[in-house]
């Protein structure tokens, strides 16, 4: 890591991020149109999504946190976290996963998007996975460049798709290949 800044850890997430993990989304559902929520979530809420991603298989939530110093939390602070989750909910789209990374805002510039996106699809190439999928709700350079430089590649666009914050918003949707080339 640069100066200046400390070190980052990855590692699945667990109950004992569920409070931070809920803090980081509400900013979202508050603050922007990065996710169509419109009603924050508890903890409690929130505990089935995070039981719903394993350490293993094909549905992951990862975390990145500051090492553990003084001055910060037990753990260290959460820095953002990825995801994959199903697709859709019937058994064919089982090979498809859709993925999502979310920083918190003090993190911004500092390529914890980058690192929690590697570590996700190094933990997925083993997996019987064959696509991701990303919907990026516009604008957001910074998504839609970070998801370029995973070789992600836009399919197309639902125009005003989602209505929050009293206006109709644009998503991007993009599409990765997984696994072994067919």
């Amino acid at each position: 890591m640069p100066q200046g800044r400390t070190e980052v850890q990855v590692r699945p997430g667990s109950e004992a991020d569920l409070v931070a993990l809920t803090e980081l989304y509400n900013h979202y559902i508050r603050e922007t149109a990065v996710t169509f929520d419109t009603t924050t979530f508890t903890p409690e809420q929130r505990r089935p999504w995070l039981r719903s991603h394993p350490e293993d298989g094909p549905h992951r939530l990862l975390v990145a946190r500051d090492a553990p110093n003084a001055g910060t939390p037990p753990g260290g602070s959460l820095l953002g976290y990825a995801t994959s989750s199903p697709l859709r909910p019937k058994p064919a789209y089982s090979t498809s996963v859709e993925v999502s990374v979310y920083c918190a805002p003090e993190a911004a510039g500092r390529g914890i998007g980058t690192l929690l996106y590697t570590a996700l699809f190094e933990a997925l190439a083993g997996e019987d996975l064959h696509r991701a999928y990303a919907g990026i709700a516009l604008p957001n350079e910074a998504s839609v460049r970070l998801h370029d430089r995973f070789g992600f590649r836009h399919l197309g666009t639902y125009e005003e798709v989602g209505r929050k914050f009293d206006r109709y918003w644009d998503v991007a949707w993009y599409e990765k290949r997984l696994g072994p080339e067919d």
